[in-house]
């Protein structure tokens, strides 16, 4: 588990799309809360990939500790990425962000079938120099004019 997890972090961390493909399970359900997406299925995780390394194409990740109870495995440690574009409805600063992550695993066929990316949102807007609430505008639209509590 710990060697596949570690694997996915390097090729991600060099933005080789292919090469995570390869390591997921055909019916992987990649979660990312902070963005408020799921991807299920090799196509669906390969657009989301493509798309988050357009808007951070200096990504990478190294994983610094993990956990596991068998079946889930619990990997943290620091991402490094600047934000790019406009995806999100702001103007970011061009600075690399650095944020602590917690990606939780599971595992299916000897393949990763589950990837849970957890950061948190306010640390990534403040270290890129944009509006937390501009982009949770853009991300939850639903929430606009709501309570988000």
């Amino acid at each position: 588990m710990l060697e596949l997890a570690h694997s996915l972090a390097e090729v991600k961390s060099r933005q080789d799309v292919p090469a995570a493909l390869r390591l997921l399970h055909p019916d992987v359900l990649l979660e990312t809360p902070a963005f408020g997406t799921t991807a299920r299925g090799l196509a669906e995780n390969e657009k989301v990939l493509r798309r988050f390394f357009a808007s951070f194409p200096d990504y990478d990740v190294d994983l610094q500790g993990h956990a596991s109870n068998g079946d889930t495995l619990v990997c943290w440690g620091t991402a490094r990425m600047t934000m790019t574009g406009n995806r999100f409805g702001v103007r970011p600063n061009g600075r690399r962000a650095e944020i602590p992550v917690f990606i939780q695993f599971t595992f299916a066929d000897d393949l990763i079938a589950g990837e849970r990316f957890l950061f948190d949102l306010a640390t990534l807007c403040a270290r890129s120099g944009v509006s937390t609430d501009a982009v949770r505008r853009r991300l939850f639209p639903a929430l606009e004019g709501g309570d988000a509590a």
